[in-house]
């Protein structure tokens, strides 16, 4: 072949095609010319994913009640101090640094996730040495709410974001060193213009949001706060244990234990979600205010009293057991440490002074529905789950029974057949989230077991997609509707020995609170023994089964050893 016969034949590799010639490049490859600006924008728009991604996992908030827009506009010390290593390192060095530095914010972005989570739910931070015991408590929560191909998708999208986000982020610092490496010097000149900016929004205090300075440090601060929160739950292990050791009322005898209440049928009644803000927010007070009002009038008709406080508890949102273990054990009980350190114990807890006391024990928890350890610590002569309660109905939302089924059904089995001195500890869980629908109270001598409820909605909300408006009024009538028929139980089968005690365990989540609300939940003593409320007439407490604003507070740990004093020789 003639040199000029090659040369014809390859075009557009030696010259500018002719006027009217179609070019090779564009005719065949038709990716050469036309693709190297489509994959140059792509490279571009990765880029720049990849910087907001960084940006995100550096700059988010990690307390939900300060999520906004503004909030972003910050400029993070960390991200200045990582760009000016890579700059300053040879590419061996930079390529070590990008790789820590992702994973270490890949993790940070995974904490502030569960931080923003949790303070959504439990109005606290997540905690990274006990926390973790609570992925089996949601799974079961969202199986029960929600069904199980829903809490298995849960479980999958938390496996892919926990595995996904520090890879994404590792390889999003990976290629901004290619950026920055390449760019050094327009870099450098970024770096020192940022890096006086600032200052001088240190200098000056400068934010945008309320709490959220533009000179930010945030993630530093964070991991600083997890690292002592680590070490002080470390110690607590055996401050904790010195704390359950020294009880005043460990040693004392059964005959000098309850003394005023021989002969009493004593209730202590946990009601799901029940907190300050269910008889005091503008939103719910003037319809729990109501059944609470006529709750008290109809007793008082019937010849019963009642007076009321408020109790602080340990937890928000969720950790119900957290709340029980505080009120019957005088400690208190705010993570799940203490929870199975105090379990391995031996300390006497309220449900155990009355057992010493010669009362029969009786424990009614219509959410278990597997192996409970709690039941062995706490010693009930009687134990009524889930399945013992018999129900026969449909399920309504957390709780399989609605709570007037399972105050009918422990009427049946225990109260109908009681014999001298019992003591029952109940746990109502109608108005446990996710607050769906309700059933309508009916006469007691129509529950049976259960069957009645079929076509009452089995909790199931008709809209699946509720708003915060709707959820928030889902959580007003299961309120409404527990102390509805709690007040009607005791008004239907009250007699002159019941001394019923009921309480909130704690208050729901920030979704139906709103933000900075407080722990404390109220507390009601009904009976028709005037004496029984003359032993606790130096609480303060109000009369009825509304607490005004002005009621008294304690600590949850507190009651134990006050009701013990008053109730005392």
């Amino acid at each position: 072949m003639s040199l000029l016969t090659r040369v014809r034949q390859l075009p557009s590799q030696g010259r500018r095609p002719m006027r009217g010639e179609v070019s090779d490049v564009t005719a065949t490859d038709g990716g050469e010319v036309e693709g190297r600006p489509k994959r140059s924008i792509a490279a571009r728009l990765t880029t720049v994913l990849a910087a907001l991604l960084v940006l995100l996992a550096l700059t988010v908030p990690y307390d939900f009640g300060r999520l906004s827009p503004a909030a972003f506009v910050r400029i993070p010390l960390e991200a200045l101090l990582v760009v000016a290593l890579l700059l300053a390192l040879p590419s061996r060095g930079s390529r070590l640094v990008a790789t820590l530095a992702g994973v270490a914010l890949g993790l940070l972005g995974l904490l502030k996730l569960l931080d923003l989570g949790f303070s959504a739910s439990l109005s606290r931070a997540f905690d990274p040495v006990l926390d973790w015991a609570l992925v089996d408590e949601g799974f079961a929560f969202l199986s029960e709410s929600y069904g199980r191909p829903a809490a298995i998708g849960a479980a999958i999208t938390l496996a892919v974001v926990v595995v996904g986000l520090p890879t994404l982020v590792t390889l999003s610092m990976r290629r901004l060193r290619r950026l920055v490496v390449r760019h050094r010097t327009g870099t450098t000149r970024i770096v020192a213009a940022l890096v006086v900016v600032w200052v001088a929004c240190a200098a000056f205090n400068v934010r945008v949001v309320e709490g959220v300075p533009v000179a930010d440090t945030s993630a530093t601060t964070l991991a600083n706060g997890h690292g002592f929160q680590v070490r002080l739950r470390l110690d607590d292990r055996e401050t904790f244990g010195a704390l359950i050791e020294a009880d005043r009322f460990g040693d004392t005898p059964g005959d000098q234990l309850l003394t005023a209440l021989r002969g009493k049928n004593v209730v202590v009644a946990f009601v799901e979600s029940y907190g300050r803000d269910a008889v005091q927010d503008p939103e719910f007070a003037p319809q729990v205010g109501a059944v609470l009002d006529r709750g008290t009038s109809e007793l008082s008709a019937a010849g019963f009293a009642a007076q009321s406080g408020f109790l602080t508890s340990p937890t928000f949102g969720g950790g119900s057991w957290l709340a029980h273990d505080t009120l019957l054990s005088g400690l208190w009980i705010d993570n799940d440490q203490r929870h199975r350190t105090l379990l391995a114990s031996d300390r006497m807890t309220l449900n155990g002074a009355f057992r010493r006391a010669n009362w029969q024990t009786v424990g009614v928890m219509p959410a278990v529905t597997k192996a409970w350890p709690e039941g062995s610590f706490f010693g009930y002569d009687r134990f009524y789950n889930a399945k013992t309660l018999a129900y026969r109905g449909p399920k309504f939302s957390f709780g399989t029974p609605p709570d007037q089924y399972t105050l009918a059904s422990w009427q049946r089995l225990e109260q109908a057949k009681r014999d001298g001195n019992v003591m029952t500890e109940l746990a109502l869980v109608s108005s446990h989230a996710p607050w769906t629908p309700v059933p309508p109270l009916l006469d007691w001598a129509d529950v049976g077991d259960g069957a009645v409820y079929r076509g009452a909605g089995a909790g199931r909300s008709d809209d699946k997609r509720r708003n915060t408006t709707q959820i928030r009024a889902d959580y007003r009538k299961s309120i409404e509707y527990t102390l509805g028929a709690l007040t009607s139980y005791v008004r239907t089968y009250g007699d002159d020995d019941l001394v019923f005690i009921f309480l909130g365990d704690h208050q729901p989540a920030a979704v139906i609170t709103g933000e900075n609300a407080s722990h404390d939940v109220p507390i009601s003593i009904i009976t028709r023994d005037r004496a029984v409320l003359d032993r606790i007439s130096g609480w303060g407490w109000q009369d009825g089964l509304k607490p005004g604003p002005e009621a008294p507070v304690w600590r949850m740990d507190a009651f134990r050893d006050r009701f013990l004093t008053a109730f005392g020789p």
